[in-house]
């Protein structure tokens, strides 16, 4: 098996057969002197000269094709070098991109899998007795009474229903805490007056007190007169 049997690339089976055609031209000019006995010390006639000269130029165009290709080889190295190597970066990104994804799935997955898998009523390890999810504590209104209040919700499945119950159960207590608030302001404000008016009572008591003292001899006076 020879190298062209080989070698599938157009531009490289080119310098093969470039580089064949150079090796054969460099043959038939040894031969072409070796047929002629050219040598140093013997000058060989104008049309053996003429021949070899046209058999020299013909090789140097076929070495000067052969650097050519040689050059456009190179080149060709380089490029590919360089798009291998943007190619194989975009490659590790897309890798570390899907590897991320695939840590994502699995993190998503068993957080499905442990919602799926959540009780709402779980036994107590120790006290056997029974705990409830939170949002099942909440004093919600019962689903009759809230499908009768608001029937838009009737055709909605039971976690829309349960959702809407809680929501609504929050809107309610968010009115309460702003009606609290307010009559705690109230009930600020009449503490802080029957404060005052406790005050006022007791500088009136003193005042008082101070009045009948005063008065005792004025009293004492009149006794002995009548």
């Amino acid at each position: 098996m020879t190298a062209s049997d080989i070698v599938e690339d157009p531009g490289l089976r080119n310098v093969l057969d470039t580089s064949a055609r150079a090796r054969q031209q460099s043959m038939n000019l040894v031969d072409l002197a070796e047929a002629n006995a050219i040598s140093v010390s013997q000058s060989p006639s104008l049309d053996i000269q003429l021949e070899f000269s046209k058999q020299q130029k013909l090789l140097y165009s076929y070495l000067a094709e052969l650097r050519g290709l040689n050059r456009n080889a190179i080149n060709g190295v380089r490029n590919t070098k360089q798009v291998t190597a943007e190619a194989r970066q975009e490659i590790d990104r897309l890798h570390l991109h899907l590897q991320n994804l695939y840590y994502e799935e699995r993190h998503l997955r068993g957080e499905i899998a442990a919602c799926e898998s959540y009780e709402y009523v779980r036994l107590n390890a120790l006290s056997q007795s029974p705990v409830f999810h939170t949002y099942q504590q909440l004093p919600l209104i019962p689903v009759e009474e809230f499908l009768e209040k608001y029937p838009e919700h009737a055709e909605k499945d039971e976690k829309s229903v349960m959702t809407a119950r809680i929501d609504h159960e929050y809107s309610e207590r968010e009115a309460l805490e702003q009606e609290r608030q307010v009559l705690l302001k109230k009930k600020q404000a009449l503490i802080a007056e029957n404060k005052k008016r406790k005050d006022d009572l007791a500088s009136l008591d003193k005042d008082l007190e101070k009045f009948i003292d005063a008065a005792k001899p004025i009293q004492t006076t009149l006794e002995k007169e009548y």
